[in-house]
């Protein structure tokens, strides 16, 4: 089993993200099926002010890359993306094509 951490932001915008997360409460089966289909088998978004924190919990064949494929020729998902992408923003220090930034562990009380 893998865990990951990731970081995105929101637009700045109070109205925008409390559309961001009405769309969260009434997930397509299609994007859930897209989701478990790559291997991920739990995913939970937090969010402070602008700032979302996911946590993937995955099989061990599960893959970024491999699940970008997978999305990439799924219409239902390139839809879903589209719509997303308009309330997310990138971190100021990553790429203009990189949207959800796996975290770097800095701490583990279990591994002390």
């Amino acid at each position: 089993m893998k865990t990951f951490y990731l970081a995105l932001d929101l637009v700045d915008n109070e109205e925008r993200i409390a559309e961001y997360e009405a769309h969260h409460q009434k997930v397509a089966p299609e994007i859930l099926e897209s989701i478990t289909s790559s291997g991920i088998t739990n995913m939970i978004l937090y969010r402070t002010g602008n700032r979302l924190f996911m946590i993937i919990e995955a099989e061990d064949h599960f893959s970024f890359e491999e699940k970008a494929k997978m999305d990439a020729s799924n219409q239902k998902v390139q839809v879903w993306e589209a719509l997303m992408d308009t309330y997310q923003q990138r971190l100021p220090w990553t790429g203009t094509n990189d949207k959800w930034v796996v975290m770097k562990e800095i701490f583990n009380l279990k591994k002390q």
